[in-house]
């Protein structure tokens, strides 16, 4: 069964210029994973700095070979050190 990833960060607007291009990145190098359906970024009408990625994968198992993979986790190691905080995330089933 698919599952949902949602990835929560909190980007202030002086980090968006340096932030911005690593999530096109990572959002690059998740579609030609195994198992990638689709991701999608919003941002939070009423707080700006306020972002929620929901990428849809078709296992649990696909979501964990890229989330562990070295080439994200060096892209993740510099967006968290950018931001001074651990990226949030949180794994649904789908359906």
């Amino acid at each position: 069964m698919a599952v949902k990833i949602l990835i929560s960060r909190r980007i202030p607007k002086e980090k968006e210029e340096e932030i911005l291009p690593l999530l096109i990145e990572l959002r690059s190098l998740a579609v030609s994973q195994p198992g990638y359906i689709s991701g999608e970024t919003l941002r939070n009408i009423r707080d700006p700095e306020d972002y929620v990625v929901i990428s849809t994968w078709h296992s649990t198992k696909d979501w964990d070979s890229w989330v562990g993979s070295a080439l994200r986790s060096s892209i993740q190691e510099k967006i968290d050190s950018i931001l001074g905080e651990k990226t949030s995330y949180k794994i649904y089933l789908h359906g």
